[in-house]
């Protein structure tokens, strides 16, 4: 089964929690032991892991993938959004989650994020249960 929901960002580069969105995908499957792949269909755009718990996280993310990669250096690519498409491939665009007793495996502090690189935009995120 594949789910599709869509994610509108606000800003150039966020990360949005869609942990919720996730498990609801996952309820609805009544699925009691399997694996949940999360794909973004973009090449701006990433999916990751990270703790959710603390908002500091994300913003200390964001601002040190931005240093690392900065939007302006010189890039071939006409689009003008190189560093977009580098961020996307390094974060990647997919991420697998366990399933136990019809609940994702994640950990205390994890959550799942769509991550913006290129907005803001419209975005699809493909979630797939599978027993």
């Amino acid at each position: 089964m594949i789910k599709k929901f869509n994610i509108t960002t606000t800003r150039q580069t966020e990360l949005i929690d869609i942990t919720h969105k996730v498990k609801e995908v996952v309820k609805k499957t009544n699925i009691k032991e399997g694996i949940c792949c999360i794909f973004i269909p973009h090449t701006t755009a990433a999916v990751t892991i990270n703790e959710n718990a603390d908002v500091s996280v994300k913003d200390d993310f964001l601002k040190e993938v931005n240093k690392v990669i900065p939007f302006e250096d010189n890039y071939s690519h006409a689009e003008g959004n190189s560093a977009a498409h580098i961020k996307s491939s390094l974060v990647g665009a997919t991420d697998i989650i366990l399933i136990e007793n019809s609940q994702l495996l994640l950990g205390t502090w994890q959550g799942i994020y769509f991550c913006e690189f290129d907005g803001p935009r419209t975005r699809q995120v493909y979630v797939r249960i599978t027993s």
